[in-house]
């Protein structure tokens, strides 16, 4: 091969590689109705440390929120109990080990959805990334949700079931594209 091709084709492989270890989660206001304005978006990328979750948003109540992978990609509301639920079509938590335990980011014996919590600045805005260190492959959250709750986490089921974070405020479903072929 002529190395003025090999240049080209190696940068095209290097970009099909970087695309492949990001993926970026448009996320909105969980809603009554659906899917409300936009509040920003999350990138997800993956480390040899763990998932980096890094949000760019703008719109939240300051302090510490609950964030989670949910199980389903669907952001719809639906009813429970007579009462429209925001984003309640993503369901629970993800738990692939079926815990039924709501803990820590790092802990085996817990939901895999269970995410470090999010900080908000006094502005409404998140920047700051969390690491998901038992979440290593971006391809294992396709067809998730990506969700932000009202309040805090405590990172237990106690006092309150699922850390008390409450009411799903922001939600986003995570595509991830298929792995290119070789180049």
């Amino acid at each position: 091969m002529k190395p003025w091709i090999a240049i080209p084709l190696s940068l095209v492989a290097a970009g099909a590689l970087q695309a492949a270890e990001t993926v970026t989660v448009d996320m909105a206001r969980a809603t009554e109705s659906g899917a409300g304005p936009s509040l920003g978006t999350i990138s997800i990328s993956e480390s040899r440390y763990g998932l980096v979750f890094t949000p760019t948003l703008a719109g939240l109540e300051p302090g510490i929120h609950g964030f989670h992978v949910h199980m389903t990609a669907n952001c719809n509301a639906v009813e429970v109990n007579g009462k429209l639920t925001p984003a309640g079509a993503a369901g629970g938590h993800w738990d692939p080990g079926k815990t039924g335990r709501h803990g820590f980011p790092w802990e085996d014996d817990a939901h895999r959805g269970d995410l470090p919590a999010l900080y908000v600045a006094a502005d409404g805005t998140a920047s700051q990334p969390v690491l998901a260190p038992r979440l290593k492959k971006l391809q294992d959250l396709h067809n998730r949700a990506l969700m932000v709750h009202a309040g805090a986490d405590n990172h237990a089921d106690h006092p309150q079931p699922l850390g008390g974070g409450g009411a799903r405020f922001a939600c986003g479903v995570i595509k991830v594209p298929s792995s290119p072929g070789p180049v």
